[in-house]
């Protein structure tokens, strides 16, 4: 009988696991290898987009949007590094490198607006040397809407406003990166 009980409560977890709404990478771990890392201001990385993936999307879900933030910029209003959204409900997958939008590498239809870089796509860490370790977040928006209505024109503060109202839920990860 105990056995039979422990068996459905890990039958349980799983299955309640199984249903969350979770945002992976293949290839990024808890620090950004030079790979992520952009390649101006003195930084000397690859600048590409990492690969993410995302499983059980909530009910309801029309498009996704990804942003990657960097809350420890010494701007007073953090940086924003990559914003991309009006991705397909039916998308898994940012492939590697999708965040250079000269490489049609992105899906579909979706859009990268400015970042705070002035320009659109991916935009690596390159934190000011001596500024300390900074924290990267890459979310994943699930939106009730399958697009924003806005353009690759619209800054960050915009399309964060558009996302936070349009959001059925969120996932993310974190990493790091100093100089």
């Amino acid at each position: 009988m105990k056995s039979l009980l422990i068996a459905a409560a890990l039958f349980m977890s799983y299955a309640l696991q199984a249903q969350i709404f979770t945002l992976r990478s293949d290839e990024l771990g808890g620090q950004a290898s030079l790979r992520q890392v952009a390649n101006i201001f003195g930084c000397k990385g690859e600048n590409i987009s990492p690969q993410l993936s995302w499983v059980n999307a909530p009910e309801g879900t029309q498009s996704f949007a990804v942003t990657i933030y960097d809350e420890n910029a010494p701007t007073g209003s953090g940086w924003w590094h990559w914003l991309i959204f009006d991705i397909d409900k039916s998308v898994t997958e940012l492939k590697s490198g999708a965040g250079d939008p000269g490489k049609n590498i992105s899906p579909g239809q979706a859009i990268q607006s400015k970042t705070d870089f002035g320009s659109t796509g991916y935009g690596g860490p390159c934190p000011p040397p001596g500024s300390g370790r900074h924290r990267y977040v890459i979310t994943l928006y699930a939106l009730k809407v399958a697009k924003l209505g806005l353009t690759v024109d619209a800054n960050p503060a915009l399309v964060g406003f558009n996302l936070e109202q349009n959001a059925i839920q969120k996932a993310s990860l974190i990493f790091y990166y100093q100089q």
